[in-house]
């Protein structure tokens, strides 16, 4: 007679090596009032992202996002769109959203509010670079989660103004780390993530 072993199911979370962690760049899709900089350092954040053996995750959107995807894809990295479009017609053809430099397009058809939800949600951090209130919305959003989340600091937009909104809010300081360097924010983003999976398995 065969005996069946049954593992017991474990509550508690175990790490697994195998799976990638899913960072999130956001940032303004108009670009006007970014820093001069901002274009090849947000390429840059987008490589060190998958460098460091992650995967990018954006709104499939213009602007920084794509930016980040342009360097992710030149590293030979794999980018997740998340779309507010219901479908590629309408991404393409109502929201003017581009299709280049992203694997994977998922269209939620939640238009930019529930978009940013689910582009947060679905993320293990997120990057702020430059941005305008939608960068805003979605940082804020993570914030109220208690997610992980790194600024590029002196990118321009919302991300130069982030330490007088956490200040101003009173809210605590929430789990964010900055830098103006893109590698140097990615490790650091990395490692938060780690800290803050320990705090959650109790170790």
């Amino acid at each position: 007679m065969n005996t069946v072993v049954v593992e017991k199911h474990k509550t508690e979370l175990e790490p697994h090596g195998h799976l990638k962690y899913k960072i999130c760049v956001s940032g303004a899709a108009e670009t006007g009032h970014c820093a001069k900089d901002a274009l090849e350092k947000t390429k840059a954040l987008g490589a060190a992202i998958i460098k460091a053996g992650a995967v990018l995750v954006t709104g499939a959107t213009t602007g920084a996002p794509l930016w980040a995807a342009i360097g992710a894809k030149e590293v030979g990295g794999f980018v997740i769109g998340i779309s507010p479009a219901n479908s590629e017609l309408e991404h393409v053809k109502k929201y003017h959203l581009p299709l280049d430099y992203h694997d994977i397009i998922i269209y939620t058809g939640f238009g930019y509010s529930g978009r940013n939800l689910l582009l947060t949600r679905s993320s293990d951090a997120v990057i702020t670079v430059c941005g305008r209130i939608g960068t805003l919305n979605e940082f804020t959003i993570a914030f109220e989660d208690k997610k992980p989340q790194g600024v590029l600091e002196g990118s321009g937009g919302i991300a130069d103004d982030i330490d007088e909104i956490i200040k101003r809010s009173h809210r605590g300081s929430g789990f964010v780390v900055e830098d103006t360097d893109p590698v140097k924010l990615v490790d650091k983003v990395i490692a938060l993530i780690e800290d803050r999976k320990k705090d959650t398995n109790g170790d």
